[in-house]
């Protein structure tokens, strides 16, 4: 198994977890918040999805899916365009709400193909590149992409327990 292999079979992983998280949920479960400060499934996945779209969009040098596949419109929510969720107040964070579990797992599924695609043209010596030299170390393209894995499966398997802590309720 090479890079790109191991890479495609993380980020497989993920949506694994979301599509767990996710599907067939009601629209009061999906905005769900366990207590006040409590980020809702909804929110998790569309965070994590705008992360790896970010990341993985600037990376590759393309524009996000989030921005060429009009998901910001489909959306609509009350942000500006290049929102993540990153920092997010208690009010911002109630504010992602989504019609279905749908729009929510086709933003994720179009940003998970894109993922793949980049990933799986991969050798390995492209993950030395540099891709952020704000930061001391300077980041690589092996190290954003780990760091997303980890960020998204973190947030995924958030989303899980919140989906298991509302079907035991």
């Amino acid at each position: 198994m090479n890079s790109a292999e191991v890479l495609a079979d993380a980020f497989g992983r993920i949506q694994e977890v979301v599509h767990e998280a996710v599907e067939g949920l009601s629209v009061e479960d999906l905005h769900a918040r366990l207590d006040p400060g409590a980020n809702s499934i909804a929110w998790l996945v569309w965070h994590l999805t705008r992360i790896q779209d970010d990341h993985v969009a600037d990376a590759a040098g393309r524009e996000q899916v989030w921005l060429s596949q009009d998901w910001a419109g489909r959306f609509g929510l009350p942000f500006p365009e290049d929102a993540t969720g990153y920092g997010q107040s208690r009010a911002q964070v109630a504010k992602v709400r989504v019609d279905s579990d749908e729009v929510l797992l086709g933003y994720y599924d179009a940003v998970h193909e894109e993922t793949l695609s980049f990933v799986r043209g991969l050798k390995s010596t492209a993950l030395n590149r540099i891709v952020d030299d704000s930061w001391d170390p300077p980041v690589s393209l092996g190290v954003r992409l780990v760091s997303v894995i980890a960020d998204d499966l973190q947030h995924a398997g958030q989303a899980a327990f919140v989906r298991g802590v509302l079907e035991r309720r």
